[in-house]
């Protein structure tokens, strides 16, 4: 069975003579427990290449202390880190499938092998509050470790380390802490673990996303594939978390895979059209999949909170409950495609097809000219094609043709907007100003969108619980409520497109 554990430490270098300060200093802190010494033993696995490792994730195997077992530590964009664990069963050199498959995206189905062990001796400090409860661990740790793997045979290495881990402190706790332990001669860490140090430079740095600002004269492509690196990136780092079921993770690994769609729309004159229009296929393919996990979310926390924020006296009969049971079958059903898509050879070979696309480009004549002359053109090509959207939604000839049509303008909204991403790192503050106006439009126009969906579900909940002889009532209050909710973001959406549409926002396209 696999537990997840959030895990928020800071780690400090120390030298062997330091002496950890007094830890009842800290704010909130009413005492420590005596320290307790135990001896922890890991083996580190990784693909023969450490695909893992280059993309910070760690998985180990770790006897000793209270929580022997399995670990994946996967990094969750934020500078913390989930853990995922599974208890140590028989096999130590074979690490458990729930893992494997975790982690699929990076090692594509190759062999995970020993690549480093890790012996630590270590000291736990627990600081407690008045009330007794856990804030945090304090630990010294005496490591030594070997890689096996490496050219030079096993090669030994041994520090110091100093571990903070919140418990259930607060991040102030956290940064006072860091703050003690430095000032007696600590300092941060410059490794995120201890696999890490023990590989040093062997681990690659593989798809290295590029400087934040790109220098004046820079090429179209190498703009362009700042931006294909970067969410190629972002899918790697999201498909972990869409497997384990993290809050927004099949949603932020969607949006990755349009922003990857569409950057290749967009600028597809300056690839090899005959390349990249099959992986745009392939890319669409995988998000669809993945929509009705999302769609399903969505929609459970929406009617959720709307429910709760009825008056009581107006829920009538088992409202919350048939809700719940709907869309948790829905969702169940959803996260089983979703599942079985990520686990597939197709979706696999999708990946492999992104890694060759950033490694090697198929550009076009046109992507060795400069960015500032070809660019701005296929930007203003999308904005147009949003204006065109936005046109033909207010000449609609009734309501549910401009429901239509106003979802084609979301569509064009985000294209636009993720164009205009693209080009921050060469006109930051005009990109950035322009694709936040867009955005404003996206996001009235998808609650917009929400509220549509949401109300045929709602008629249809109704229906149901007249025929099981239930009071229909609260469904229609909340269905009344969705089309005023829909009619309030059609109205903000031409405040909003007001503002988007202001000629200063785009002067630079000229």
């Amino acid at each position: 069975m696999v537990s997840v554990h959030r895990e928020v430490e800071d780690k400090f270098e120390a030298d062997d003579e330091a002496q950890l300060p007094r830890l009842d200093r800290l704010p909130g802190v009413a005492t420590v427990q005596p320290p307790v010494e135990v001896d922890l033993h890991a083996t580190y696995f990784d693909t023969a290449e450490l695909a893992l490792a280059a993309a910070g994730i760690t998985v180990r195997r770790r006897t000793g202390g209270d929580d022997a077992g399995w670990h994946l530590k996967l990094p969750d964009g934020n500078g913390h880190r989930d853990e995922l664990r599974v208890p140590l069963g028989r096999a130590a050199r074979t690490v458990p499938k729930p893992l494997r498959t975790v982690v699929r995206a990076h090692s594509r189905d190759r062999l995970l092998e020993a690549v480093a062990t890790v012996r630590t001796r270590r000291c736990v400090h627990r600081l407690l509050d008045v009330d007794g409860r856990v804030l945090a661990e304090v630990c010294d740790d005496a490591v030594s470790a070997s890689a096996p793997a490496s050219q030079n045979g096993a090669d030994q290495v041994r520090w110091r380390e100093w571990e903070v881990e919140l418990v259930a402190g607060s991040p102030t706790l956290l940064v006072a802490a860091g703050r003690l332990l430095q000032d007696v001669g600590s300092s941060p860490s410059t490794q995120s673990s201890k696999l890490a140090r023990v590989l040093g430079d062997r681990v690659p740095q593989n798809g290295a996303v590029g400087p934040a600002r790109l220098k004046p004269g820079v090429s179209a492509g190498e703009v362009v594939l700042r931006r294909l690196r970067e969410q190629v990136a972002e899918v790697k780092l999201r498909d972990p978390q869409a497997r384990c079921d993290a809050p927004d993770g099949v949603h932020k690994l969607r949006v990755a895979l349009r922003r990857l769609r569409s950057a290749l729309a967009t600028f597809g004159s300056l690839l090899d059209r005959e390349v990249t229009d099959p992986l745009r296929a392939e890319l669409k393919w995988v998000a669809t999949a993945l929509a009705a996990a999302r769609d399903a979310e969505v929609m459970q926390n929406k009617l959720s909170a709307a429910i709760r924020a009825e008056p009581k006296a107006l829920v009538l009969g088992p409202v919350s409950a048939r809700v719940q049971a709907e869309l948790r079958g829905a969702c169940k059903d959803a996260r089983r495609c979703a599942l079985e898509t990520l686990d597939s050879d197709r979706y696999l070979a999708a990946l492999d097809e992104l890694d060759r696309l950033v490694a090697d480009p198929p550009w076009t004549k046109k992507a060795h000219r400069p960015g500032h002359k070809v660019l701005p053109k296929r930007m203003r090509r999308e904005w147009k094609r949003l204006r065109r959207r936005v046109d033909e939604a207010e000449g609609a000839a009734d309501q549910a043709q401009r429901d239509d049509l106003l979802h084609e303008a979301r569509k064009a909204a985000k294209r636009t907007r993720y164009a205009a991403e693209t080009l921050v790192p060469v006109n930051r503050r005009d990109a950035e100003r322009l694709a936040t106006g867009v955005k404003k439009v996206q996001t009235v126009l998808g609650h917009h969108h929400d509220s549509l969906v949401t109300q045929p579900f709602l008629r249809e909940l109704a229906a149901r619980a007249d025929e099981d002889g239930d009071n229909a009532f609260s469904y229609g209050r909340l269905h009344r409520q969705e089309q005023a909710q829909a009619e309030a973001a059609a109205a903000r959406f031409a405040k909003a497109w007001r503002k988007a549409s202001r000629p200063k926002l785009r002067r630079w396209l000229r």
